[in-house]
């Protein structure tokens, strides 16, 4: 099974670092006939689990594209589909079947997983052990997967679907390295209660262990120093005794890392700089709060959340490889959803998961290479643009796949 690859250069996709001295650009090199497949001369197993909403239509055009990359690189797919979150409720009564965490464990390549917001009016009144999102968080938590990382990036191509004018959108190039299975979200103790006033309580517990710092913090420099060199941690170490154990962690390794310029930022000076002037960030690394929240809104000054891909890491074992957004179940089935986070996703799997750089890239800039040529799903869509839906940008991109060779500078 794959393994966390702390040496691997952090997700890009080609073309699109504004960074001048950035060190993940490629050209493209036309080529004049389909690319033939190769003999598979590698095979993996993958476990699909399409959740909810438009999970099923974007994995299908993901898987696709995947399909078609890895047979020109002689890479042959065996794949398992497997229920989780709401689809898992209404077959199984619980959001994480026994045998879906165990066919994801006994995958060879890392599991592909889709869309995690799901349709929340049907099981809002469960009992939390049986709502949807507790599935993915014992996913997490099984398959051990502990650095959640978040590429934005704006694209040239889409610059002007940004909110934030252009010349504070335009070269946006950063990565959210996100602790993912510890802190308020997993600590004890937890629950509700009734206080020394006989009133009703809520409560939760932002806890961590030195090892799980000092582990994401490990991912984040690595990240960081492939990357350009600038790593910014956020806490809210002038409040929180987590924070200030968190920072203090934080700074201990980074004693291992002279190369990389270490700041620190809190995080409500941090959500606001996002939108200020969000081209000071190279590389940021938080909590599990702090970045699910902080990741979300820096997915947004990139013009639409459907873009953006993320994986989900541990040092050993499969990890989960999923678009940020949600499952949309306002749009489910009317083919309007946009694929291309899904298969930037797939790209992420193949470049972590089985270190198939070259795959990888031709996904990426079969990507790229379909904007370029015009086609854009509604959440992107612009005058001047034309207007597909997720099928056929799906089969705009697998044109793409078959006909453009990505070559490194």
């Amino acid at each position: 099974m794959a393994a966390l690859q702390l040496n691997a250069k952090p997700f890009t996709p080609p073309l699109v670092s504004s960074h001048p001295n950035s060190k993940h650009s490629i050209k493209l090199a036309r080529v004049s006939c389909s690319a033939a497949a190769a003999t598979p001369s590698k095979r993996y197993t993958i476990t699909l689990l399409p959740g909810d909403g438009i999970g099923p239509e974007v994995i299908s055009v993901a898987k696709n594209v995947l399909n078609l990359a890895a047979s020109i690189e002689g890479i042959e797919f065996k794949y398992q589909e497997m229920p989780v979150g709401g689809s898992a409720l209404d077959l199984t009564g619980v959001p994480l079947p026994d045998e879906t965490l165990s066919a994801a464990l006994q995958s060879d390549a890392f599991t592909l997983v889709e869309i995690w917001s799901f349709l929340r009016y049907k099981w809002d009144k469960n009992e939390k052990h049986l709502k949807p999102e507790t599935g993915l968080l014992k996913l997490r938590e099984g398959l051990k997967v502990f650095a959640n990382l978040r590429p934005a990036v704006v694209l040239p191509q889409l610059v002007d679907a940004s909110t934030l004018k252009r010349e504070v959108a335009e070269g946006v190039d950063l990565m959210v390295v996100r602790e993912l299975t510890g802190g308020i979200y997993f600590g004890q103790p937890r629950g509700f209660g009734t206080n020394e006033n006989g009133e009703e309580i809520g409560f939760n517990t932002e806890v961590y262990a030195a090892y799980e710092v000092d582990r994401i913090a490990r991912v984040a420099f690595e990240t960081a120093r492939k990357r350009q060199g600038k790593l910014c941690s956020v806490d809210k170490a002038n409040v929180l005794e987590a924070s200030m154990f968190w920072r203090k962690r934080i700074m201990e390794i980074a004693s291992e890392y002279p190369d990389v310029e270490l700041s620190h930022m809190y995080v409500d000076n941090a959500a606001m700089q996002l939108v200020r002037n969000p081209k000071q960030f190279d590389t940021i690394v938080t909590n599990n709060i702090f970045g699910d929240i902080l990741s979300d809104e820096a997915s947004m000054i990139t013009g639409s959340i459907g873009m953006l891909p993320s994986a989900s890491l541990g040092k050993s074992g499969p990890g989960l490889f999923e678009p940020i957004h949600g499952s949309a179940p306002d749009i489910a089935g009317q083919d309007k959803a946009n694929p291309l986070a899904t298969v930037l996703s797939v790209a992420m799997l193949l470049k972590y998961g089985l270190g198939e750089e070259n795959a990888a890239r031709r996904i990426e800039a079969a990507v790229l290479d379909t904007l370029d040529r015009g086609f854009r799903t509604v959440d992107i869509y612009s005058s001047g643009t034309k207007l597909v839906g997720c099928k056929e940008m799906g089969e705009e991109v697998l044109k793409s796949v078959d006909s453009r060779v990505p070559s490194p500078i």
